[in-house]
């Protein structure tokens, strides 16, 4: 039996020189299973500090992964040869095309790719690289001092380098994290044309003109924490042997003060009301810090240095006390009224050593910081210094009320800190058997809430409707879509808006040219990510005749003659086609045809008057003259540009069977020469998979790529860019979007507490029936701390899609009652102020953190935006921006710390 693999690609063919197609290497190439198995253990590998890796862009990557069989949905590792994914192609990943800078803001694996250099090298000399693409090469750095986490540096630091005689004119420069204090200056010494000879120190510059030296010339550009877009100046000393910062440090500027960088202010600001100096990308932590220094319980505790006494430095959990020291020197500063801002350098240079993904200067989750801190604060300060190993017990049908006071007690035995004190609670977790109805009931210790928002039920989508009929512009729609729902819905609610039927709707991800995807119409629409481009092309199905249609893509190439060789290549541009053909007319006279008419809006051909000679031999117009389509293109490249224009004015109008469809403006088809040849390519459209014969009824699949070839000349002369571009908006883009719904807290408490049925992928060991079940599980809370911290959960991810929920989720300021929310029948009131919320404005990865927060010396409402607090008002607290909540509850002075409760009482109020 012939399967797909032994057809071989014809003599001349160049998918066996991927490279000749798209530029540079692109030798023999190993089959898939060789592929697979050289590049399996070297994608596999972990980074190693000083190591060189690639980027590549992940749409070019997973069709190799697919073509090659790579994925694990590929279970006979067999690979879609129709899939072959041509030179390696950047393109997707640079902001400016010219200086093929990276686009801002990049995900790892949605985005782009990281492989090693052996295992770029091998791609290079399978594939190749498109023409002039440069490789994106980045350097592996080491993060952390205690754990070391090594992490590719996709994106350099960007300083601005400047002389201290002329703060105000900086030039930019980029430096890796690892690059040192000492590198700087030998750009700076390069750039401003100073001897070596010259004495210099290096200055950084702050907002508000505030200085600090970098003294330390072997300390790495991430240990002296400048960040991007930091201002550093260069000092040369005076032949007198002064130095002249005494001039440009004097004009209202400040110093450093100990490990923190402030501001002293000439008059003593409220106690509390100090902002936080952003050290590049440090908002995230900035707001969690807010939050955290005005709750009041733990500010106090740390005010009162009675964590002095408490502090565990040999809590192997813990971090030697040094995060506790840090950040009760943080708080002593923010709380002592003398700035009105400090530079947390130190206390995140801390964080750092301790967890290096919060080291660098990446936009973080300030929720994720929230945790680490909490949790490093209680091991740093647990008041035990070595932790009984304990037996966990299942509840077996005893009352809650004796499981929750041992489970608490338990926790207590292990854990004993001012956090455990002011922010445990406790949770009930029931877990049923759908076939035994076996029910397990634990009790567990929980430090923040973290509840659900009810999902959007919709979506809206914008996508650009290509119709059939080739006079009429491509129409841009708005569309709403079930958020969960399938290509055919978005087909169902385009065809109301258009009018077009549902199912004559292709829909198709177009990128750089090609057609990235085609979809079925039963996927799923999570498949789309926001900002794919989706063209939904109207392919006509008539059938009069009952004759059978068969789709195809076309691509639209220009031949390209390389400077460096007399060789050609390739390059996509345009919009690509889905046309329609009845599969008895599969001929390159019908196909071409029917691609005149459709590109006749934005391709004008000369009139008939320039072709005196007419055409001889009816039937005869085609672009192949029945020799091989490799031959064809190598007489074509040998023509030489004017002896190719001169063919083309030799042509004559045809009117062949096939051409009698085309409306008489557009019948005029060259008979020697056609504007553009045929070429059966890859889904690609970057490598020829097959010649095209004329005359012959071609057999092809739906979807078959082909690709009209155009040389440069009659691309300029005929091809109208900007009408192949334009497009209509339709009303539906330019209606006000309906305002977002508003969900209540309660709302999401309710979601929280809900019971669900576990997903396949998530199953419960059942110890009854010995195996693994799809169990129902339900979340209660039991007891509820002191300072209650909730988590709105805004950020989804998925394998498809990350996306933010901005819903606006009203909270009250005051009075929140969890008091219904809670299942222990004897706990007494949980009623709960809000203190602080961490807010995020933007999406996901990037954006912006602030906090509100309530001052416990004035009770008035703050603004913490970085270095910046101003004053609120209690209206300007709740917007869709609310990502983390602080609540207080009240009277909560009389419960000074959660306790067991007392044998007779079967409740377990921890507070």
């Amino acid at each position: 039996m012939r399967t797909r693999a032994d057809i071989r690609p014809r003599r001349g063919s160049r998918t066996d020189m991927a490279a000749a197609e798209g530029g540079g290497g692109g030798g023999a190439r190993p089959d898939a299973a060789v592929q697979r198995a050289e590049l399996g253990p070297l994608l596999a590998a972990a980074p190693r500090p000083g190591e060189s890796w690639y980027l590549v862009d992940s749409r070019w990557f997973k069709q190799w992964k697919k073509y090659v069989g790579f994925d694990s949905w590929d279970m006979f590792g067999a690979g879609d040869l129709s899939l072959f994914p041509g030179p390696i192609d950047n393109s997707g990943l640079f902001g400016d095309p010219e200086t093929q800078s990276l686009k801002e803001h990049l995900i790892d694996e949605l985005d782009y790719v990281l492989v090693p250099t052996e295992a770029w090298n091998k791609l290079v000399t399978w594939y190749g690289c498109i023409d002039g693409q440069q490789p994106i090469v980045r350097k592996v750095v080491e993060y952390g001092l205690f754990v070391k986490h090594y992490k590719v540096e996709v994106y350099l630091l960007e300083l601005k380098l400047g002389e201290s005689s002329d703060p105000d004119n900086v030039v930019s420069c980029h430096f890796s994290k690892a690059d040192t204090v000492a590198t700087i200056e030998k750009e700076m010494r390069k750039l401003f044309n100073i001897p070596a000879e010259k004495e210099t120190r290096l200055w950084n510059r702050y907002m508000s003109n505030t200085y600090e030296q970098l003294s330390k010339l072997d300390s790495t550009v991430q240990d002296a924490g400048l960040y991007q877009g930091q201002v550093v100046l260069i000092e040369v000393k005076n032949e007198d042997g002064t130095w002249p910062g005494q001039h440009f440090l004097a004009k209202g500027s400040g110093f450093v003060c100990n490990s923190y960088n402030c501001r002293d202010s000439a008059s003593l600001s409220q106690p509390g009301l100090c902002g936080l100096s952003n050290l590049g990308n440090t908002c995230f932590m900035n707001s969690a810090l807010q939050c955290l220094s005005n709750t009041p319980p733990l500010t106090d505790y740390f005010l009162e240095d009675k964590y002095e006494a408490e502090i565990n430095q040999n809590n192997p959990l813990g971090m030697r006390g040094e995060i506790a020291e840090a950040y009760a020197e943080l708080i002593k500063q923010i709380w002592s009224g003398r700035q009105s801002y400090v530079a947390p350098r130190m206390f995140k240079t801390q964080v750092g050593r301790f967890a290096p993904q919060f080291s660098g200067y990446q936009q973080q989750d300030s929720q994720e910081l929230l945790a680490f801190l909490l949790d490093g604060l209680h091991e740093d300060l647990n008041r035990v210094k070595k932790k009984p190993y304990l037996e966990l017990k299942d509840a077996n049908g005893r009352p809650d009320s004796e499981v929750a006071k041992e489970a608490w007690e338990n926790h207590r035995l292990r854990n004993d800190s001012i956090i455990v004190d002011i922010f445990h609670g406790l949770f009930k977790s029931t877990l049923v058997c759908p076939k035994c109805s076996k029910v397990s009931v634990t009790f567990d210790p929980f430090c923040y809430l973290t509840l659900p928002l009810p999902l959007r039920r919709d979506r809206l989508m914008e996508v650009t409707l290509v119709y059939a009929d080739p006079q009429h512009r491509p129409v841009q729609y708005r569309v709403v879509v079930p958020m969960m729902g399938a290509i055919s819905d978005l087909c169902e609610s385009l065809s109301k808006l258009s009018g077009v039927p549902a199912e004559n709707m292709v829909v198709t991800d177009v990128y750089n040219h090609r057609f990235h995807k085609i979809f079925q119409m039963d996927e799923g629409l999570n498949h789309i990510m926001p900002k794919d481009d989706i063209f939904v092309y109207e392919v006509c199905k008539p059938s009069e005749d009952g004759s059978e249609y068969i789709t195809l893509s076309v691509y639209f190439r220009e031949k390209t003659m390389r400077q460096s060789s007399s060789t050609s290549g390739t390059v996509l541009f345009g919009q690509p086609l889905l046309i329609s053909v009845p599969k008895h007319k599969l001929t390159v006279d019908h196909l071409y045809s029917v691609v005149l008419e459709q590109i006749s809006r934005y391709v004008k051909f000369p009139l008939a008057e320039e072709y005196p000679t007419p055409c001889p031999d009816k039937g005869t117009c085609n672009g192949s003259s029945g020799v091989d389509e490799g031959d064809i293109e190598e007489m074509e490249h040998q023509d030489g540009g004017q002896e190719g224009k001169e063919k083309l004015a030799e042509v004559d109008p045809c009117h062949s069977e096939g051409c009698m469809q085309i409306e008489s403006a557009r019948d005029l088809q060259p008979c020697k020469k056609q504007h553009f040849t045929f070429s059966l390519v890859n889904s690609s459209g970057n490598s020829e998979i097959n010649s095209i014969v004329e005359g012959k009824i071609l057999k092809l699949n739906a979807f078959s790529a082909l690709a009209i070839d155009w040389d440069s000349d009659t691309r300029r002369l005929l091809f109208d860019e900007q009408e192949a571009q334009a497009f209509e908006k339709h009303a539906s883009m330019l209606q006000p979007q309906k305002k977002k719904a508003v969900v209540a807290l309660r709302d999401c408490i309710e979601l929280f507490t809900t019971m669900e049925t576990l997903g396949e992928h998530d199953p419960w060991y059942c110890p009854n029936c010995k195996k693994h079940q799809q169990a129902t599980k339900k979340f209660d809370l039991w007891s509820l701390p002191r300072i209650l911290v909730v988590h709105l959960k805004r950020f989804s991810y998925s394998r498809y899609w990350r996306d933010k929920l901005d819903t606006v989720v009203e909270f009250p300021i005051r009075g929140l009652n969890m008091s219904e929310f809670v299942c222990d029948p004897r706990a007494g009131s949980y009623v709960y102020d809000l203190i602080a919320v961490s807010n995020h404005y933007g999406a996901m990865g990037v954006g912006h953190y602030t906090a509100y927060a309530k001052n416990k010396v004035n009770d008035k409402w703050y603004y913490f935006d970085d270095s910046s607090v101003s004053v609120a008002s209690e209206d300007q607290i709740v917007t869709k921006a609310a990502y983390v909540l602080f609540y207080q509850r009240r009277n909560s002075e009389e419960h000074t710390a959660p306790s067991p409760p007392q044998e007779e009482c079967d409740g377990m109020d921890t507070n």
